[in-house]
């Protein structure tokens, strides 16, 4: 016979078998996993990270007009005559170099504006970070109201039940007519459509969220609390002009159209080019020459100041944008702003709403009961006060979404903002790896070979 010391035993590894094979209960998942599936997940992230990376290789291309143009030129040709027995045939091969020594500063301001636009392109990729989160926020606010609306739904829909149950009984004893329970039944019928709606609506929800997060919903928790904000609109206003990359980016922009002005100037200027080449043919053996060629343009028919002229057009064109973004992000601020207050004050005056509303059906079933009230009065009261319910769970839907919506419209929606525990993008990699054109079998062109092959698995 075992001892109990051994029955303790074989207890304790049972339970912890049973422990180890049940199934894990589902973790919470907070609106902080959404933002950072959303991160990782996005494919409009991914797609302008290529752009931008693609952006970067501007760079190298102006500036590899700096360094040395080496190539190899081989030819063979045959020369017919009338007589075929005097047919000859020749052939060569050089190698040729160019070099630009000047050019009236026209590359450098390639390589600045090229630089600049990088800068813009980084700007944009931030918007759409922004953009990403934004929604990831409204399909998960999206998911916890139509959830909650189901709940509402389901409980109303007990409640119907429960009267209609009553009318029915009371019927039976004669204290209400067949009317009174033909309108429990029509509610019924009612709150059945209306629940079906809401889990249509549940799940229209769980797709988009499949769709802006990247994997389907789990148990999402409520937001604990609304995002610091500003304290006035017109601090909110001055963080969205300091902050907005849609200004960022159209500054940047002013900048690379302003460069690109300065080279059109230049077109016009001389360019000094040192020539090389070194070359062997059958008929005189080795030869090779070199000379500096300097370029005046003088007449091209009116093309350098027209290309002048829509240089400086387009930094007009610049600055305009500019000043319309401006305006656009003190709206969007201002807009947001104002949504956020109607949502809060919509919130507080349905807690008022549903008070009130819980009072007059509480009083409504009991003066039913004494027969002062008929089911219809009940039902009715019923409904207000779902009503009430419904709408609060609206407001506060609203409340969150107007907060990080200010939050995007002030350029403050981006995970380094919200400190998200997500690696983010570093867009500085790819930059410094491809900005000095660098050329294979080199170190740099190997470090650029790795960065490649990470992004192209």
């Amino acid at each position: 016979m075992k001892s109990p010391s051994w029955r303790h035993a074989a207890a304790r590894i049972s339970c912890v078998a049973v422990l180890l094979l049940s199934p894990v209960a589902a973790q919470a998942e907070t609106l902080q996993d959404a933002l950072v599936s959303a991160y990782k997940n996005s494919n409009l992230l991914e797609q302008n990270r290529a752009l931008l990376r693609a952006t970067d290789e501007n760079v190298a291309v102006a500036l590899s007009a700096l360094r040395p143009q080496v190539q190899l030129i081989s030819r063979l040709s045959h020369l017919d005559t009338a007589n075929p027995n005097r047919g000859s045939a020749s052939g060569s091969i050089s190698l040729g170099m160019d070099l630009l020594v000047f050019d009236s500063g026209r590359t450098e301001f390639a390589v600045e504006s090229a630089k600049e636009s990088v800068l813009a392109a980084r700007a944009q990729l931030v918007s759409l970070e922004q953009q990403v989160l934004l929604n990831a926020v409204g399909a998960y606010v999206g998911v916890l109201r139509d959830a909650r609306v189901v709940s509402l739904r389901q409980n109303n829909l007990r409640l119907i039940t429960q009267e209609l149950r009553a009318a029915r009984d009371r019927f039976e004893v004669g204290e209400v007519t067949r009317t009174d329970v033909a309108q429990a039944e029509a509610r019924l019928a009612q709150a059945n459509g209306d629940l079906s709606e809401a889990q249509g609506n549940l799940a229209i929800s769980r797709e988009l969220y499949v769709a802006t997060v990247g994997r389907k919903p789990g148990n999402l928790q409520a937001i604990p609390s609304l995002p610091p904000l500003p304290k006035s609109s017109d601090a909110a206003r001055a963080l969205g002009e300091r902050n907005h990359p849609a200004i960022k980016q159209a500054q940047h922009q002013i900048s690379a159209d302003e460069l690109n002005a300065a080279r059109a100037r230049a077109n016009s200027k001389p360019t000094l080019g040192l020539n090389a080449e070194v070359g062997h043919n059958n008929t005189n053996n080795n030869n090779s020459s070199i000379g500096l060629q300097l370029t005046v343009p003088i007449y091209q028919g009116g093309q350098l100041k027209a290309l002048e002229r829509q240089a400086l057009a387009q930094v007009h064109a610049s600055r305009s944008n500019l000043n319309q973004v401006v305006l656009e992000v003190r709206q969007a601020v201002a807009d947001s702003w104002s949504r956020l207050a109607v949502a809060n004050a919509q919130l507080r005056a349905s807690d008022r709403q549903i008070r009130a509303a819980q009072v007059a059906f509480n009083g409504v079933r009991e003066e039913t009961k004494l027969g002062a009230r008929t089911t219809l009065d009940v039902l009715d009261a019923e409904q207000s006060l779902f009503d009430a319910r419904t709408n609060r769970v609206v407001f506060e839907t609203q409340v969150y979404a107007a907060a990080y919506q200010l939050l995007s419209s002030m350029g403050l929606l981006t995970v380094s903002d919200l400190k998200l525990p997500v690696k983010q993008y570093d867009p500085n990699e790819y930059f410094n790896a491809v900005k000095s054109a660098p050329v294979p079998r080199t170190k740099q062109g190997a470090k650029l070979d790795r960065i490649l092959g990470r992004y192209q698995k």
